[in-house]
């Protein structure tokens, strides 16, 4: 099975020069806990979790308001292609401690796979218990 096979292509994402403010509304209305962040032409260009804003943001006394996403983002992301092997898709959340996996095609977000989408799938449930033990531990097993 493939990850597009799995994924959602229903990705919310928002732009690296928008408040941080405005990204927790987002994540807020949508009840999410991460957004993509992309450019214009839907690069991705870094991922920005609610833990993010609290850390990044909130914790260190800067203004929600006038701070750029792109100042408190997470950069280096994990991805997956929508050809890679879903097996393969839940190793890798599983090595980075992920809990969801953006799906990008020549470079540009085309979904959004997570640990729900690996437990949904029966044929998934070993790599999702599998990732999901691994994300959740407070010390990795190697």
């Amino acid at each position: 099975m493939k990850v597009c096979d799995i994924m959602s292509d229903k990705v919310i994402s928002i732009g690296q020069d928008e408040p941080v403010s405005a990204a927790a509304k987002l994540l807020k209305r949508c009840n999410i806990g991460a957004v993509p962040v992309c450019d214009d032409k839907r690069r991705l260009r870094g991922i920005l979790t609610d833990r993010d804003i609290v850390l990044r943001c909130v914790a260190v006394g800067a203004d929600p308001r006038d701070t750029p996403v792109r100042e408190i983002m997470s950069r280096g992301v994990v991805t997956a292609g929508p050809f890679d092997d879903v097996a393969r898709a839940a190793e890798t959340m599983s090595a980075d401690q992920v809990r969801r996996l953006p799906v990008l095609d020549e470079g540009r977000l085309v979904g959004m796979v997570t640990l729900c989408d690996l437990a949904r799938d029966c044929n998934c449930d070993m790599e999702a218990g599998a990732a999901l033990t691994e994300i959740s531990s407070n010390f990795r097993r190697r």
